[in-house]
């Protein structure tokens, strides 16, 4: 195979663009990468009676070759190595299983060349979401809730959602509640369990307090009550009312967002919030006066026109309120936002600035009592980062834990939301995305539910 890679250089040299040729040997469990020069040859083994396994060693083998390749012509240490997928933990928890604690730590550190800090960091949260992970049953689900609106539309986002407007969510809610009973039939059809509840979006908050409680009391009265926890993402703090609030509680909802991404009032404006930080802090403080006992808060690290001391600004103020989570996202060059159209408008921090970023967000969560309990990384990520969430003792998010480590099946709900039934003992999910178009979503409802209905109950 032909790969044509883009090599990102230090911060002061240009982009280089190579043509590599990267190619697998069968016979002797090779995989080779060359660009014009020595080529670059790793081994791997496989596991002959497993398909699943053999793909993933020879992806594995020729990532491993192309990153030593690209290594040898520009030798810069990355943070994650050759690892590009979504869930290092889960890599990491998998390798302790099938060879030991030990060789696990070696093959990270000599195999895929992850940094020793980020090792530690994957190793800790690993540590952490050890009993989370033991505590799931054989029948457990999670649930989740799709609101697909927003207030406005964020410069980096490329999530389907819609600018929210009354009609459309008039539109879009009986389809939804339609989905919920389908949804909830299965569950008892099915003897399951429910763990947890997540509703998010889009932002949830966004709905007014009539058709949240409307959403609410029709989930409980088709699925009889939320699990463990529930957890409502109210992200923009301009969507967030005292009435609205009043209903979360009524429903016994106790885990909010309300999700800043920055406390710069000038970078708000350049990403398209319509808020301001002084509303953030107000809507915190009205969560906390409402008796919320779990909120969380979530920056981004590498935003358009940041600076170090803008960052340093920001988690100055979110430890003055000393929110229950802090998720520390790394910017991520989304192919379908308008980001990505626009870069020679917004001038990016650099890859160096953004990692130190990444570190002051670790300190500062530290400083308030805050440690990493799960971890995912996302594609064209500022310096090949990740994304952190963090949480005081016995604050963590079971549905967080549930979803990034993909060790419970996640019944979904809503637009463009995303079923996933975990076939632990294969390794394997399978996976049914719901349109993210709500009208063809709409027609679309019965046949979804014949397809989650034979996954679920085959």
């Amino acid at each position: 195979m032909f790969l044509g890679l883009v090599s990102i250089a230090p911060d002061e040299t240009p982009e280089t663009t190579l043509t590599i040729s990267a190619m697998l040997n069968d016979a002797d469990k090779t995989a080779t990468a060359a660009a014009g020069g020595d080529p670059i040859t790793v081994s791997y083994t496989v596991d002959e009676t497993d398909p699943l396994d053999r793909k993933r060693q020879e992806k594995r083998a020729l990532k491993r070759a192309v990153y030593a390749l690209m290594q040898r012509l520009n030798p810069t240490e990355m943070p994650w190595g050759s690892l590009t997928g979504i869930r290092p933990t889960k890599l990491l928890r998998e390798l302790c299983v099938r060879v030991g604690d030990e060789e696990a730590v070696r093959q990270f550190r000599e195999v895929f060349s992850v940094r020793i800090d980020k090792l530690r960091l994957a190793a800790t949260i690993n540590a952490v979401q050890k009993p989370v992970i033991a505590s799931v049953q054989p029948n457990d689900v999670d649930i989740y809730v799709g609101i697909p609106y927003c207030k406005t539309r964020c410069l980096y986002c490329s999530f389907g959602a819609e600018i929210a407007k009354k009609n459309a969510i008039a539109e879009y809610l009986p389809y939804l509640f339609k989905d919920i009973e389908n949804g909830a039939k299965l569950v008892r059809d099915g003897g399951f369990h429910v763990r947890a509840t997540y509703l998010g979006g889009g932002t949830p908050t966004v709905l007014s307090a009539e058709e949240l409680d409307a959403l609410l009391t029709h989930f409980k009265a088709c699925y009889g009550g939320f699990g463990t926890e529930c957890t409502v993402e109210a992200g923009r703090p301009d969507t967030i009312t005292k009435d609205k609030l009043a209903v979360l509680r009524a429903h016994g909802v106790e885990r909010i967002s309300i999700n800043p991404q920055t406390m710069s009032d000038e970078t708000l404006r350049r990403i398209g919030r319509a808020h301001t930080a002084e509303q953030i802090k107000e809507a915190f403080a009205l969560a906390r006066e409402m008796g919320f006992s779990s909120i969380n808060m979530d920056l981004i690290a590498g935003l358009p026109g940041e600076t170090v001391a803008d960052f340093e600004r920001t988690l100055f103020e979110i430890k003055e309120l000393r929110p229950d989570n802090l998720t520390v996202h790394t910017l991520a060059i989304k192919r379908s936002s308008r980001l990505k159209d626009q870069l020679d408008k917004y001038p990016l921090p650099s890859r160096s600035d953004v990692e130190t970023m990444i570190d002051m967000g670790f300190q500062a969560a530290k400083e308030i009592g805050l440690w990493p309990y799960y971890m995912y990384r996302q594609k064209y990520q500022n310096g090949n980062l990740e994304n952190v969430g963090y949480a005081a003792e016995g604050k963590l998010c079971v549905y967080n834990v549930d979803m990034m480590e993909e060790t419970t099946s996640i019944l979904a709900h809503g637009a463009g939301a995303m079923t996933k039934r975990v076939f632990d003992s294969e390794n394997r999910v399978e996976r049914i995305p719901n349109p993210k178009d709500v009208p063809t979503y709409g027609v679309k409802l019965e046949l979804l539910d014949q397809q989650k209905r034979a996954l679920f109950l085959r």
